[in-house]
């Protein structure tokens, strides 16, 4: 949401900030020693056109940010074949850990989780929790990042897990691992989820954090990274939402 609050921000950062760095390769006569990884998103597949997502399906970008990306991603694949660069576009899908920024939904859970445990608040506020997303874990998306760089001939690859949740999967699973067995009730902006045993209402939904245009299903498609770059994702969901919760709701230095 907050590229549609600054979107001529975003535009100059992931948009013409990729391009300079390009321009800078090309003026330096560093076409044959540079190599350059454009780090791209699930998020110009937007209003999907079909699902899974791979490396040859359509984009519809639906917020500023994707616009944006999408024309990284293309003078990434410009430059590339006008000026010979070694340069690679990773189409990551959602990828978090503990270090992961405050803002992103799935931080945004395992943090919130953490507060209400220590009795900081007493619920955590949500948008859209039905949208589904495909999350891995950043540390194994960081070696795809690497082994896209190290590869004979610069490409464009998916790193995804090939498989999606829903962002109300992950909070029932992130709560049920500190003993909250969360029921739902209501619909929409009206939906509570209560701690079943308590009858405690934790969950809140606000349409403030929902998007102007949603992008409602993401599954990634990795076949080509996984035949051509050997790599595959070593954390599976749960794992990753444990050592998520594990951290933010036992460390001090990650509410700072």
């Amino acid at each position: 949401k907050v590229s549609f609050e600054m979107p001529e921000y975003t535009a100059d950062t992931d948009a013409f900030g990729t391009l300079k760095l390009l321009e800078a390769i090309r003026n330096n006569n560093l076409e044959k020693k540079a190599r350059f990884y454009q780090a791209s998103t699930s998020e110009l597949y937007g209003k999907v056109q079909e699902t899974p997502q791979s490396e040859t399906t359509p984009f519809y970008p639906r917020s500023p940010y994707a616009v944006a990306k999408l024309y990284a991603y293309w003078i990434v694949k410009n430059y590339r074949e006008a000026y010979d660069i070694f340069a690679c576009n990773g189409i990551l899908f959602n990828h978090g850990g503990v270090r992961r920024g405050h803002n992103f939904v799935e931080r945004k859970i395992t943090l919130g989780l953490g507060k209400i445990l220590r009795g900081e608040t007493d619920r955590l506020v949500m948008g859209n929790i039905d949208s589904m997303r495909d999350l891995g874990n950043a540390e194994d998306y960081v070696e795809g990042m690497w082994r896209m760089l190290q590869a004979d001939e610069p490409d464009d690859y998916v790193l995804s897990t090939d498989e999606t949740h829903s962002i109300r999967e992950m909070i029932e699973v992130a709560f049920g691992m500190r003993g909250f067995d969360i029921k739902w009730e209501g619909c929409g902006i009206n939906e509570i989820g209560y701690n079943a045993k308590t009858g405690q209402a934790l969950i809140f939904i606000d349409e403030k954090y929902y998007r102007p245009t949603e992008v409602e299903v993401l599954l990634g498609d990795s076949t080509k990274a996984r035949n051509i770059l050997g790599w595959e994702p070593k954390t599976s969901f749960n794992k990753l939402i444990e050592m998520m919760v594990k951290h933010d709701t036992t460390s001090v230095i990650s509410f700072i």
